[in-house]
C-alpha cells in the first residue's frame, strides 16, 4: 500500500536527474542497469549493443508508433535463416519501468553469456531470440515527461477528449468480450477495434510474417505472477498441463535465488478476467509457450518499483526465462 505517492514520485524524480548529470556511457559496459532510463537513453544503449556485437545482435524496426517513434527489436542470432525463435517484450505498459530496465539488463545479458553460459550458448546456436524493449514508445515517453502513471498508448480516440488505449486488450483474441473496456476514458480501453494501434499491428504482422515462434514471453509489473492463456475464457489451454509444470518450474527457479514467491495458472483464474491480450492471441497463433509475467512488487511500491530492485528483480527473471527458453529449446514442436 502506498501512503504517500507524491514522495515516491519527488524521489525517483530526483534520482533521474542525478543519472542525468552523470557523463553519458561510452559502451554497454558502462551503462548504468541500477537506475531507470529515458527512452532516448534505451535507443541509445540498443545502437551501441549491435555495434559492439555484430556478429550476434542487430536492430530490426519493426514498425512505428503512432507519434513517428521507432519500435525496435533486438534480434540475437548465430545465423540462419528462419530458424525457430523466442520473442521477449517489455513495457507494453509504459508505466511499468521495471519491465523496460529489465529488458535492456537482459540485452546484456544474452550477449554476456553466449559463448560462456552452456545452456544459453545451445539456444542461440539453434534459436533466434527477439527482444522489444520499449513496446509502448509513446506512452513510456509521456510517463518521463507529463503523467508518470500513465499505462495506455497515446493516440486520439475519436469523439473522446480521452487519448489511448490499453495495448494489451487490442489483440485480436477475445477482442471485445468481459475483461476490457469501450469507453476511451478507461484505464483499460480495448480501442475501436483489434490491432487500431500500430504498437500491436506491428508485432502481430512481424510474428504472422516470421512463422517460426516457438515462444512468446511479455513482461508485465506489478504482482509477482506468472501467467499463461486464457484470459477471456474459462476454457483451458490445451496444453495447460505441460504450461503449468513449466510455469512451477520457473518460479521455484526465480524464487531460488532472493527467495522472491510468485504465484502461477491461467490469467482469468490467478488475476481477472481479461480479453484481447497478447498472449492468448500468440498461443492462438500456435505459439505454444505463450507466457505473461507480472514482476516484482506486491503492492507497497507498485508501478513505482525503486530504482535499487532492477537488478534483483532482472537477476531472478533471467533464471525464470531461462527455464522457459531451456524448455522450448529441448521440446520442439
Amino acid at each position: 500500500m502506498i501512503e504517500d505517492l507524491q514522495v515516491m514520485l519527488d524521489e525517483e524524480q530526483e534520482q533521474m536527474v542525478s543519472v542525468a548529470r552523470a557523463p553519458e556511457p561510452r559502451n554497454t559496459d558502462s551503462f548504468d542497469y541500477t537506475n531507470y532510463h529515458t527512452i532516448s537513453e534505451i535507443y541509445s544503449f540498443q545502437d551501441m549493443l549491435v555495434a559492439e556485437n555484430p556478429n550476434l545482435v542487430s536492430k530490426i524496426v519493426i514498425g512505428q508508433s503512432y507519434e513517428g517513434r521507432p519500435l525496435n527489436v533486438l534480434k540475437f542470432s548465430t545465423g540462419g535463416t528462419n530458424r525457430p525463435a523466442i520473442w521477449i517484450d517489455t513495457g507494453i505498459h509504459s508505466r511499468e519501468w521495471v519491465t523496460q530496465a529489465s529488458g535492456t539488463w537482459f540485452a546484456k545479458k544474452i550477449v554476456t553469456d553466449y559463448g560462456t553460459d552452456p545452456a544459453l550458448t545451445a539456444i542461440l546456436n539453434n534459436m533466434d531470440i527477439f527482444l522489444e524493449i520499449v513496446t509502448n514508445p509513446d506512452g513510456f515517453y509521456y510517463t518521463h515527461n507529463n503523467n508518470r502513471m500513465w499505462r495506455k498508448t497515446r493516440k486520439p480516440n475519436s469523439g473522446s477528449s480521452c487519448v489511448g488505449v490499453d495495448p494489451n486488450r487490442n489483440w485480436n483474441a477475445g477482442f471485445g468480450l468481459p475483461g476490457a473496456s469501450s469507453s476511451p476514458c478507461s484505464e483499460t480501453y480495448r480501442g475501436p477495434k483489434a490491432e487500431s494501434e500500430s504498437e500491436v499491428k506491428s508485432i502481430v504482422d512481424f510474428v504472422k510474417s516470421h512463422g517460426n515462434m516457438k515462444a512468446f514471453i511479455s513482461i508485465h509489473s506489478y504482482s509477482q505472477m506468472l501467467l499463461y492463456p486464457y484470459g477471456y475464457t474459462r476454457t483451458p489451454a490445451k496444453d495447460e498441463a505441460e504450461l503449468h509444470s513449466l510455469a512451477k518450474k520457473a518460479i521455484t527457479d526465480l524464487a531460488s535465488l532472493y527467495g522472491t514467491r510468485y504465484t502461477y495458472g491461467s490469467i482469468i483464474d490467478t488475476i481477472y478476467q481479461a480479453s484481447g491480450s497478447t498472449v492468448d492471441w500468440t498461443y492462438n497463433q500456435g505459439i505454444k509457450y505463450s507466457y505473461t509475467f507480472e514482476l516484482r512488487d506486491t503492492g507497497r511500491y507498485g508501478f513505482i518499483l525503486p530504482a535499487n530492485q532492477i537488478i534483483p528483480t532482472s537477476q531472478e527473471t533471467w533464471l525464470a526465462l531461462m527455464a522457459i527458453m531451456d524448455h522450448t529449446y529441448k521440446n520442439p514442436y
